[in-house]
């Protein structure tokens, strides 16, 4: 799951998990995990003190988990007797717990916590087969970032479609400057594009999976990829970490790259000399009323079967995933609430404001729990190597889909 820099390093030690339903003074003990650089540590406690003080009969434990490791301790955690209370997954996990048969299911609850206003990105990866498991929590997904004194210089403006953005993108694309950088195989971005066309990485029919590369509206959007892509010297062989792509805007020598916001201070801190000269705006789509598909990173909130505090849980899923914290979250940590109606309550940061517009039009991986092994090998990034370095579009995209139609069918 692609995820924002980490603004804060959190530096909690609590308690462990408790294995009665009451805690102390015969209130009973919720224990919550939350994952590390989800929020900042006055957050966490602001949120603690508030909710134990609105609920005067829980007692609320949370506890921060590493990423590294995590799927196997939440597989376990939904097999146990005794699990945590509510548990932080990354949204394109929830696929995977729901099929061990642990997790609540949720669904009569969607109407009391505004189900019909939450970002797409989130909630569709939280439902499966038509039940609500995941209750978004917060998102995050990729904006331009852009040097706005080279726009200026090439008398262009933050394109509001592609082909103004193709426009714009070749006029920046002059000398030893680049237009945009983008490598190879980001394919993060071009999953945008071709959700743009109409298409998707792979299609479910009945319980059987296929990949959906090799379909006129994936080769479209592979075929706007490659023209941007052309408008640079982003490498066709690798992704954005090799190199990394903010050393490579850091250079100077770089009109814009695609990116989460906090990618910017990165930049900077490189070259301080490009503090404010960096600007933002969201993915242009093929309309200018439309931003285009990106990708939502970012978690949910499950609530294992196990618990037998069900009742304290929910209380904790619905004081997260509410107004007040969703607001509070987003400022604290630069994040997309969990509802597009709050979109315009980020404050006044521009990445954060950029990423909110195009939140508006997140989407998810397929919701299959074997998706991860399709990312395990990743043949989405070998099609667009292969149709970047001349290979037939339609020849690479069939070998690309029979890799992520095996990988998840697998244990079937």
């Amino acid at each position: 799951m692609s995820r924002s820099a980490a603004l804060l390093v959190l530096a909690l030690t609590l308690s462990a998990c408790g294995t009665s339903a009451g805690g102390g003074g015969g209130k009973q003990e919720i224990t919550v995990w939350l994952m590390k650089d989800t929020a900042t540590e006055e957050f966490v406690s602001k949120f603690e003190s508030e909710f134990e003080r609105d609920h005067a009969d829980l007692d609320l434990k949370i506890q921060i988990q590493e990423w590294n490791g995590i799927t196997q301790k939440v597989t376990s955690a939904l097999a146990s007797t005794d699990p945590p209370d509510v548990i932080e997954v990354g949204n394109t996990q929830v696929a995977q717990y729901v099929a061990s048969k642990g997790v609540t299911d949720l669904s009569a609850k969607k109407s009391e916590l505004q189900g019909d206003d939450w970002i797409p990105g989130l909630s569709e990866p939280g439902a499966v087969d038509g039940k609500q498991f995941g209750v978004p929590f917060y998102a995050a997904n990729r904006v331009v970032i852009y040097r706005k004194d080279l726009f200026e210089a090439a008398q262009v403006t933050p394109p509001k479609t592609r082909e103004e953005w193709l426009t714009a993108t070749a006029k920046l694309d002059q000398g030893d400057q680049q237009g945009i950088y983008l490598p190879g195989q980001n394919w993060y971005t071009l999953s945008g594009f071709v959700w743009d066309e109409g298409g998707d990485l792979a299609k479910q029919s009945g319980d059987k999976w296929s990949g959906s590369l090799n379909t006129p509206q994936a080769l479209a959007g592979m075929d706007f990829y490659k023209k941007l892509q052309a408008l640079g010297d982003g490498p066709k062989d690798s992704d954005e970490a090799k190199p990394q792509q903010t050393d490579v805007v850091a250079g100077g020598k770089v009109a814009q790259f695609i990116a989460v916001p906090g990618a910017a201070k990165l930049v900077t801190k490189a070259n301080p000399e490009l503090e404010g000269k960096i600007g933002f705006f969201p993915i242009p789509g093929k309309t200018a009323d439309k931003p285009g598909a990106v990708f939502t990173g970012g978690s949910d909130l499950i609530i294992p079967m196990a618990s037998s505090r069900q009742d304290g849980a929910y209380e904790v899923v619905k004081a997260l995933a509410g107004e007040k914290w969703q607001v509070e979250l987003a400022k604290a940590m630069n994040y997309v609430p969990n509802r597009k109606s709050l979109a315009q309550a980020v404050g006044g940061d521009p990445g954060t404001a950029a990423m909110a517009q195009g939140a508006a039009n997140g989407h998810a991986t397929p919701n299959s729990p074997n998706w991860a092994a399709v990312e395990a090998r990743n043949p989405i990034k070998e099609f667009q190597t292969a149709v970047l370095t001349g290979a037939d579009p339609a020849a690479a995209a069939k070998t690309a889909d029979e890799v992520i139609t095996q990988a998840l069918n697998s244990g079937k």
